[in-house]
């Protein structure tokens, strides 16, 4: 059974798993919005190579700091998407909605810094 809570809260929810952070992380995300939407557009589920009905939980958008360079100096900013009805849907508990929360959010701040789904599976943040 699903976990719902209101915008406001889920809100809250995520800047504490923002605020978490350690300085030296959270320095080079200054510059990377943390957008929280209901769920996923079709484009983003495309991108994300989810098929509609999949669950996406959060998505992020942009090019990991590991490969930069000055060539990437005209590009679209990063972004990182959460998604809040899914992650809701595979939640039973307030406990439950704010660990996965974190998870989902460190997971997507992890591809920023350039790590894998393998790296973030051995990290827990999977």
């Amino acid at each position: 059974m699903a976990y719902r809570v209101s915008k406001a809260h889920f809100n809250e929810l995520v800047e504490a798993a923002l605020e978490e952070l350690p300085e030296q992380f959270a320095e080079f995300l200054e510059e990377v919005p943390v957008e929280v939407r209901d769920e996923p557009d079709a484009s983003q589920l495309s991108h994300a190579g989810v098929s509609r009905g999949g669950l996406l939980l959060g998505l992020y958008v942009g090019r990991p700091r590991t490969v930069r360079s000055v060539e990437d100096s005209g590009a679209m900013p990063d972004m990182i998407y959460i998604f809040q009805q899914p992650i809701e849907t595979v939640c039973n508990s307030e406990e439950q909605l704010v660990r996965q929360v974190r998870v989902t959010v460190l997971h997507e701040i992890g591809h920023h810094f350039g790590l894998s789904e393998d790296d973030l599976e051995r990290l827990g943040y999977r």
